[in-house]
Parts: C-alpha cells; structure tokens; sequence
C-alpha cells in the first residue's frame, strides 16, 4: 500500500496517546537470528546478512503512542531498508528460532502483523523516525520534523499490540529513543556557516564549527562533517567516544 499525505490524515495522526507506561526498550528474548541489543537494551545491531532482523517492543504500545528510533547505521550492497509497524503477537510467547527472517511478508503472512516498508531516502543514519497507530488503525510514519506520512489503514484495533521492526537490508542498527527527547539532525542543522579565523571545522578547514558531539562535548566539527562522522563510524575523530547524538551550536549569525 503506497505512502501518501492528505489534510484528513495529518488531522487523524495528531489524535492524542493513551497514557505511556514504561520507557520502550526491545524485548530482550524475542528478535532475530543476527540481532544483538545494547546492554540497555535501547539499541539493536543486524549481524551477516541482510535479514533475521526482526525485534519487538517489550510491552504493548498504546494507540496513538509514538515509538521513536534513530537509523545508527547503514550498509551498502542491498535492497531496501528499515520495516515498521505493529503485531497482536506477544513477544514473550515467541523465541529466537520460531521467527521467520523477515517481517514482511514472512511475519505478516503468519500473524495479525501490520507492517510497511519506509520510503527510500526516511533511513539515513542520522534521521529520527518515529510511528504510531491512531485509534482508526491508521499506520503513521514521521521522519526528522517532517509531516506524518501515512503508512496504512488496516491495522485491526481492540487487542494489545506491540511495536515490531526489522532491521532489514541498509539498515544495519538502531535505537529506540525518548520521544520526547530533543534532538537535532542533518535535516535541521541548515546550511554552514562560511568559518571565521579561528573558528574553522578541523575536518574540512572551511565552514563554521557549529555542533557538539553528545556525551563526548567536542565541538570542532561543522554540521557536514560530523554527520558524515555519525553516519561513517559513528565515533569521535578527536577522542573515539561512541557518538550518541549531534547537537546544534546555534551561533549569533545563525541563529
């Protein structure tokens, strides 16, 4: 089912959540053969191939609640990308080895699972995602500060369901995010800043410094150069701490 925008569907997608419960993490036991999670389980890593891919929410999630995840990593030589949406299956009733390696259309064929690929280009390392189902069974999709793009209309409500994602093809990681948590990305961050003396980006010696790596605190990086450092290796050229976001420096010229 094709991805389109309309007045009544951005209207539906601001129906107000049902009361959270407890932050989201991955179900720990559920997911995929090649899938190894953080040790807080916020992050989930796709082994060899492109499949096997597929995690779950650890609880169910409430109509209307946005799941939020960043696209950690990519990786060239496949087809396709990252997979949302949401089952009735609960996870702590499936095992590792029962999963099929893909969530559509393996996963869906097998049970009440709804599920839709993200349009080419939402999946860039670095860009924020985040999904709902309203209380229609309309499948939402947001990426970066973009306008919700509908999914799918034919997720079947009235029973508990669980986030589900397959970390699938280009996608190589993920993580689930706070989604109320800030963040600033490549789709935010605006053109740079033709650099002052003094106050150049090390990598590429012209534009402005204008962000801070996050939990590191460098900031010698133009917005250009340290998202194409998130997306290539994720770590910080100056200490190689694992970067966990890239935030924004607004300047007075900026901002």
């Amino acid at each position: 089912m094709g991805a389109h925008f309309s007045s009544k569907a951005t209207t539906a997608a601001t129906e107000e959540a049902e009361a959270p419960g407890e932050a989201l993490r991955f179900h720990e036991d559920a997911r995929g053969a090649q899938v190894q999670l953080g040790p807080l389980g916020c992050t989930a890593h796709r082994g060899a191939t492109f499949h096997d891919g597929i995690v779950f929410s650890q609880r169910p999630v409430w109509p209307g609640e946005r799941v939020a995840l960043r696209v950690l990593r990519q990786e060239g030589g496949w087809c396709g990308g990252l997979r949302v949406g949401f089952t009735r299956l609960d996870p702590a009733s499936l095992s590792a080895p029962s999963l099929p390696p893909f969530v559509c259309p393996d996963l869906e064929e097998q049970s009440p699972t709804w599920a839709s690929l993200l349009p080419e280009g939402c999946v860039r390392a670095g860009n924020v995602v985040c999904f709902w189902v309203n209380r229609r069974g309309w499948l939402y999709a947001k990426v970066n500060a973009g306008r919700p793009l509908l999914l799918r209309k034919d997720v079947l409500m009235g029973a508990p369901l669980w986030a589900v994602m397959d970390v699938y093809g280009t996608t190589k990681a993920i993580e689930l995010l706070d989604p109320a948590t800030p963040l600033v990305s490549s789709e935010d961050a605006g053109p740079d800043l033709k650099a002052t003396p003094g106050e150049e980006c090390v990598i590429c010696f012209h534009n402005a410094a204008n962000t801070r790596l996050v939990p590191c605190g460098h900031s010698h990086f133009c917005s250009s150069c340290a998202q194409r450092v998130f997306r290539d290796t994720a770590k910080c050229p100056v200490c190689r701490w694992q970067i966990g976001e890239v935030a924004l420096v607004r300047t007075e010229e900026g901002s």
